[in-house]
């Protein structure tokens, strides 16, 4: 085997590696998921990126919250219900203006926010501990290259 077929199976095989563990992410996610709705309090990904969202941003319609958390404005709807549920947001009309809804982060979902964030914090920095920032800045290039990709499948 010549070396740039050497090197042609090696990216082969390092690709493949990649597209496994983008599916144990994957699957990751669905069993994360599956535990916000079946335990109080827990959140998924998507309930997280939500509160962030609001924290950063403050009050937003829930138009531009969809925008903002890349979710379809349905399952935007679907995911207030949830986090109102849990007294994290509330919800209100604007005023002069009774069809768009504002979504407001509550005391508690502040509260609820920066728990996540810190659980979310220190499980990366025990788990990638070993990583320097480059190598955390290509791993970061590497899950928006497969988000582009999962958004052309």
């Amino acid at each position: 085997m010549t070396e740039a077929q050497t090197s042609a199976h090696g990216r082969r095989a390092s690709l493949d590696a990649l597209a496994r563990a983008a599916y144990s992410l994957s699957a990751a996610d669905a069993r994360l998921r599956g535990r916000a709705t079946r335990t109080p309090g827990a959140l998924s990904l998507t309930h997280a990126r939500a509160l962030r969202v609001l924290a950063e941003e403050g009050p937003l319609p829930v138009k531009r919250l969809a925008e903002r958390t890349e979710t379809t404005g349905a399952a935007t709807t679907q995911l207030v219900n949830g986090l109102e549920q849990t007294g994290y947001v509330t919800r209100e009309r604007r005023e002069g203006d009774r069809r768009t809804v504002v979504v407001t982060l509550t005391a508690a979902g502040r509260q609820r926010h920066r728990e996540r964030e810190q659980l979310l914090a220190d499980a990366l920095n025990e788990t990638l501990h070993r990583l320097d920032p480059r190598d955390l800045d290509a791993a970061t290039e590497v899950l928006r290259g497969l988000a582009h990709i999962y958004d052309k499948l």
